[in-house]
């Protein structure tokens, strides 16, 4: 991986972003801004997976009511996503929110972006600047044909210097596409042209498999080249999905010091058990584990202890049982039938050990 991006860093509630911290995970509430009830059951379970910034849609002035109910239920910052009308985000700060997003160029005059600014800067709260291809200024459109990645980058600092002019650098941006190679494009544009800290995704992704797969491509490449410090998997499906794929995405990387490393091999004419489902009850088994450790679910010898000597722990499938081995060492041979929960018990061990 290439050298990081060293971006400027600002605080969101109680969380750095940029200037090397780590980079963290967000998602955002798909419940109504109306059903306060839900939308608080929906942020508890995504704190409980590990969301670390929970987004908020606020429509109207009623759903700022929700702000607080949020701050008051979990305990990780919560961004107000605003469009065009900018009492809102004076609301949503007034009310208590950690970072607002918005683009100044679409809430009107000059005076109303400076009454946001203004108000962002007296109460410390960052503003994230949020650009997707769909929703380009007409003069920009009119310059590049299409929503090219410049396109895209010229809109983002365009939105950026309306903050700037006001005396305030707190800002991150996002610059989405729903095309991946247009994002990543975009990103590194943005990357060489500012210092701001940069929210990756793929904007619009699709549903949970492709979803996934869009957002790995995108999001994995940036991350890969040093850029990228905070990120969200944006999929058709339950948020609480997007925090384990984007954690998972992190980890792949090296990003990420928490949880199981999984690796299983995709079987061949000579595994013996039925290494597909096992593998699975493993990985659900195992799903709890904060500890770093990498756990391998292999067919054969061939690719257990050998290929997977590296793994902390795993089995080598044979003929109705399993070999387990530690850093490629043989410890035991198990019968097919308690291969799940004896390497649940050696993991947690080590887990204990790890955290102790």
């Amino acid at each position: 991986m290439q050298q990081y991006r060293k971006s400027k860093q600002i605080m969101v509630g109680g969380l750095p972003m940029g200037g090397g911290a780590p980079v963290s995970v967000q998602s955002m509430l798909n419940t109504p801004a109306s059903d306060i009830p839900a939308s608080l059951e929906q942020a508890k379970r995504l704190e409980a997976a590990g969301c670390q910034i929970i987004r908020a849609a606020v429509p109207d002035m009623q759903a700022v009511q929700l702000i607080d109910r949020l701050k008051q239920t979990v305990s990780v910052p919560i961004v107000a996503d605003i469009h065009f009308d900018y009492r809102l985000a004076i609301e949503s700060v007034a009310a208590g929110v950690d970072k607002v997003r918005i683009n100044p160029g679409n809430i009107g005059d000059d005076d109303r972006v400076r009454q946001v600014v203004q108000c962002c800067k007296q109460h410390e709260v960052p503003i994230r600047v949020g650009v997707n291809s769909g929703s380009l200024e007409k003069n920009i459109l009119a310059k590049y044909g299409h929503p090219t990645a410049q396109a895209m980058v010229d809109s983002a600092l365009y939105h950026v210097s309306l903050i700037e002019r006001y005396d305030y650098d707190q800002v991150a941006i996002s610059i989405k596409s729903s095309n991946v190679p247009t994002m990543i494009e975009a990103y590194r544009l943005a990357a060489s042209q500012c210092d701001y800290p940069l929210h990756l995704g793929v904007t619009e992704a699709g549903t949970a498999r492709m979803g996934l797969i869009k957002s790995a491509v995108g999001i994995g490449s940036l991350l890969c080249d040093g850029i990228g410090d905070t990120i969200r998997v944006s999929l058709t499906d339950d948020p609480v999905n997007e925090i384990a794929a984007a954690k998972d995405i992190l980890r792949s990387i090296g990003l990420c010091n928490e949880g199981i490393t999984f690796i299983s091999c995709p079987t061949c004419g000579r595994t013996k058990i039925d290494l597909i489902s096992l593998a699975n009850r493993v990985e659900q088994r195992l799903s709890g584990i904060k500890a770093p450790l990498t756990v391998a679910v292999m067919g054969c010898a061939v690719n257990g202890p050998g290929e997977a000597r590296e793994a902390d722990i795993g089995i080598a499938g044979g003929d109705g049982c399993a070999i387990l081995f530690r850093k490629g060492e043989i410890l035991r041979k198990i019968p097919e039938d308690q291969v799940v929960e004896e390497l649940a018990k050696e993991v947690e061990q080590l887990a204990l050990h790890k955290e102790g």
